[in-house]
């Protein structure tokens, strides 16, 4: 006899043996007691859930001659015909190769006949969504009025691609993802039955790999037993037929990560490659090691959430204190980045490099988690004991000592105080609060963070930051030409506003006079 696939083996035959969805089961038990059968089901879920195993119960249930509690019985002419297949009264469509309205034409006319025995006439439409639209009309006006002997189901794994003038006929079920426990359990008790000696941690680890899906789960450890065949399936060898790799590693790369050592995390990498492992399922894996770093450092009572062994639990609560909650935040960010880009890359071991370079160099980037990370390395150079110069600022250190030695000094990194302030331009600082207060977001934003200076020929000049800014101002029509509008309102002339940016406050104060401070100072001077 030839070999039969778990999935097909072990699918259920009562609606006992279907796990994780007894909110659907308990409902459809109910309706055949109390004979309160609807005419449309919808069932819809992910793959693997079992819509088509309870799909195929009910349509026994419904035609057993001797159901027991709303299950069928299983020993009745009628429950072995529907189980062998070669039943007239439930037929099964695939929606994906029988989609055209003539497909749908047919069923139509059959509905007009009563079944040859049984109750019920059971029609199982799997994947509907793959439906043209005209044949969905050509099922519309079937499904609202069938004849009082014919039960249509629906599957689907795409609800939303279903009219809403089929949506509003049926009765819809909504399968759950299997929980890993769930599978796990259900996996051990199959196990057992077939004689198959397996690590309780090996079918968790397929349990979590299906996610959620009870045939995935299957799939995968039937894939995994014929490759160990006729030995215990381990941790690691199911981690070997996978392709995937042992969260300890997860562990040392992000201590690397965190070191910035970025030869430490291509090492590694070349490492995972050379096993062969799966370089998706590696950058998925990492997302989801994150994630539990993520939960750990954000929670005291949250180890019911993380399915993690304990050993593991005890390492994640250590790197947990080892690393600021938006680090871990920035890291999942890019990881996710990556898992969207890697799936059809052709070179995915360079976008994973690259990856690992953008975390180790925080500098790379822009964005708000960067930041904090290369304010959080400086401090940690500072608690060392390392003086972190900024750039430009070699020769003030000897400047000083100069200083102190021999007195005052020419300084050459002092910045140009302006010339004698025009009155124009005075009265624009003075006003600008109520000029920024006129605008709306983003300009507002921009305008509040911006430093007034002069510029050449003592014209008013405005520093942005490098970056969004800058681009609002001097490479997106319109907004520039606004400001000097307002401007020149608020002064009562022409006033044109030179434009400058810069990349951070320290080099703003490194090379230009904030006349907001000076204008200020001879303000209160003036009240004295």
């Amino acid at each position: 006899m030839s070999y039969t696939a778990l999935y097909r083996k072990f699918r259920p035959d009562c609606f006992e043996e279907v796990k994780g969805q007894e909110h659907i089961v308990t409902t459809l038990k109910n309706q055949i007691k109390a004979d309160r059968i609807g005419h449309a089901y919808l069932f819809c879920g992910t793959r693997g859930t079992g819509k088509t195993s309870i799909a195929k119960i009910f349509a026994r249930a419904v035609n057993c001659e001797h159901p027991v509690d709303g299950s069928p019985c299983g020993e009745c002419q009628t429950c072995k015909a529907i189980a062998a297949g070669v039943s007239m009264n439930v037929i099964e469509i695939d929606a994906a190769s029988n989609n055209g309205v003539d497909n749908i034409r047919e069923i139509v006319d059959e509905v007009s006949y009563s079944p040859a025995e049984g109750k019920y006439k059971v029609y199982i439409i799997d994947e509907v969504h793959m439906l043209s639209i005209g044949a969905f009309n050509a099922l519309l006006k079937t499904l609202e009025e069938p004849p009082s002997y014919v039960i249509f189901i629906l599957a689907t794994t795409e609800v939303h691609k279903i009219p809403i003038t089929i949506l509003s006929r049926c009765q819809r079920y909504d399968f759950r993802r299997i929980t890993i426990d769930t599978i796990a359990a259900r996996l051990q008790e199959l196990m057992e039955a077939e004689q198959i000696q397996v690590e309780d941690k090996a079918l968790r680890y397929v349990a979590k790999t299906a996610d959620g899906s009870m045939r995935d789960a299957l799939s995968l450890l039937d894939q995994c037993i014929a490759f160990h065949f006729g030995q215990e399936l381990t941790y690691d060898k199911v981690l070997n037929v996978l392709g995937a790799v042992d969260t300890e590693v997860f562990s040392r790369l992000l201590r690397h990560i965190m070191k910035q050592d970025v030869t430490g995390c291509i090492a590694l990498l070349e490492e995972i490659v050379m096993q062969g492992r799966e370089l998706t399922q590696f950058v998925t894996d990492v997302t989801w090691y994150l994630r539990n770093l993520l939960l750990i450092k954000s929670s005291d009572d949250i180890e019911d959430v993380i399915d993690v062994s304990s050993d593991n639990l005890v390492r994640l609560k250590e790197e947990a204190q080892m690393i600021e909650t938006d680090s871990i935040m920035r890291y999942i960010r890019i990881f996710s980045d990556l898992s969207g880009q890697i799936k059809y890359a052709a070179q995915k071991r360079i976008l994973i490099e690259i990856a690992l370079i953008k975390l180790c160099r925080p500098s790379m980037e822009k964005d708000y988690e960067s930041v904090l990370e290369r304010i959080r390395a400086v401090e940690e150079k500072l608690e060392n004991g390392v003086v972190a110069a900024a750039p430009g600022t070699a020769g003030a250190v000897g400047a000083d000592a100069a200083a102190a030695d021999n007195g005052p000094v020419l300084r050459k990194d002092r910045p140009p105080l302006p010339k004698a302030i025009p009155e124009d331009v005075r009265m624009v600082v003075g006003k600008w609060q109520d000029i920024v207060a006129q605008t709306a977001m983003p300009m507002k934003q921009y305008l509040k963070d911006a430093r007034l200076s002069l510029g050449g020929d003592n014209r008013l000049m405005m520093v942005v930051e490098d970056g969004l800014a800058s681009d609002y101002f001097l490479k997106q029509e319109g907004h520039r030409e606004l400001l000097n509008q307002m401007v020149s309102e608020a002064a009562g002339k022409e006033i044109d506003v030179t434009i400058q940016s810069v990349q951070g406050q320290e080099a703003f104060a490194q090379n230009y006079v904030d006349l907001t401070q000076i204008i200020h100072m001879d303000i209160i001077e003036e009240e004295e």
